[in-house]
């Protein structure tokens, strides 16, 4: 069992990463805007990469259903900061298209693209596709084969091969997974591995910790792993940090509320049966895997989740929070100054991004 967060772990350095899946309470194109703006403050802060989820048709669960676009616009407007998808629902698209645009985007953004793909969804969403949802495994993997074998250059079905070629890519692969099958697949495949900030609880330990179901995924991915490969694990994780814990606790019980509230109403196994509406803020809290407070309660929340210890990026979302525009991009401040640097995080030399800020 790895021992409590140190930054002295040998898969650091350790890199900072933001994730949205554009859910302000707002319209649509106004999350746009914002995510954007947050996104390219957290580059004027040192963050060293940025994800976005895809989501179709469920607007309380993401508002992004076409990643790519959104990430060229992003961009645009931003200098340095890495751009991924976190991830594409690679069962519901073209394995091509995805190979193509995933291409111009990397060339349009500079070579900033990491590209993270899984199998997610609901069975509603694969309808909608004219999919099954008990089919979602194969077609991923037939669909991820498909990715790399257009990204090396092989040739497609009728013989033509991609333009622009892409084999860069094939080393910016990123599997996320619930499951120790799952790491292991995208070690064997020498792929990174991503976490999710929260998953379902197994049946026979409904009160595990997040990283006791954790840990075995990264045991698997590592052991799989081939040795030419070095370690890639994203551990993403919703944080929500404010000056202080009042006031972070505050926002966090009108929005843990609000989100408790929707999923349970959403019938969804795995969010409807968690703690519901009028279940206390810490019970909330602890359902919804939150770290919240001031920069030293978060500190120390983070230090205690043993699977960060192991992984390579701290991936940071204020989701199911969800506060209002102001307080994330605070967030993102004292996660920058305060937080991460405790945890073994270091800003890369000669990062200064104002000019990022500009841009919006």
């Amino acid at each position: 069992m790895p021992g409590p967060f140190h930054p002295s772990h040998p898969l650091r350095p350790l890199r900072l990463g933001f994730f949205s899946r554009l859910l302000d309470e707002v319209s649509a194109a106004e999350r746009y805007r914002l995510v954007a703006a947050q996104i390219a403050h957290a580059e004027a802060c040192g963050f060293d990469s940025a994800w976005v989820a895809q989501h179709h048709f469920h607007e309380h669960e993401g508002g992004l259903p076409s990643p790519f676009v959104f990430l060229a616009y992003v961009a645009s407007r931003t200098k340095r900061i890495r751009l991924g998808t976190g991830i594409v629902t690679l069962p519901l698209e073209n394995a091509v298209r995805v190979a193509e645009d995933a291409i111009v985007l990397d060339l349009l953004s500079g070579g900033r693209l990491e590209v993270g793909v899984g199998t997610g969804g609901t069975p509603e969403s694969f309808a909608a596709f004219g999919l099954d949802g008990n089919d979602r495994s194969a077609i991923f993997a037939r669909q991820l084969a498909a990715v790399r074998a257009a990204w090396a250059g092989q040739p497609l079905v009728g013989g033509d091969t991609l333009y622009p070629a892409a084999s860069q890519l094939l080393d910016r692969i990123w599997q996320a997974t619930f499951s120790v099958s799952g790491g292991r697949r995208a070690g064997e495949a020498g792929d990174g591995l991503m976490l999710s900030r929260t998953q379902p609880r197994p049946e026979h330990a409904p009160d595990a910790s997040l990283a006791d179901i954790q840990n075995p995924i990264v045991d698997a991915y590592l052991a799989a792993l081939p040795p030419d490969r070095a370690p890639r694990i994203v551990g993403s994780r919703s944080v929500f940090v404010a000056e202080t814990r009042k006031e972070a606790l505050r926002l966090a019980d009108i929005g843990l509320r609000r989100s408790a509230a929707r999923f349970a109403a959403s019938g969804q196994v795995g969010l409807a049966d968690r703690a519901g509406p009028d279940a206390s803020l810490e019970q909330l809290i602890a359902a919804y895997d939150v770290h919240v407070g001031s920069p030293d309660d978060v500190i120390a929340a983070l230090r205690a989740d043993s699977t960060l210890a192991r992984v390579t990026d701290l991936v940071c979302q204020v989701h199911s929070v969800d506060p209002p525009h102001e307080a994330i991009l605070r967030s993102v401040e004292l996660t920058a100054s305060v937080v991460a640097p405790a945890l073994g995080w270091t800003r890369g030399e000669g990062v200064s991004d104002l000019q990022s800020l500009a841009l919006l």
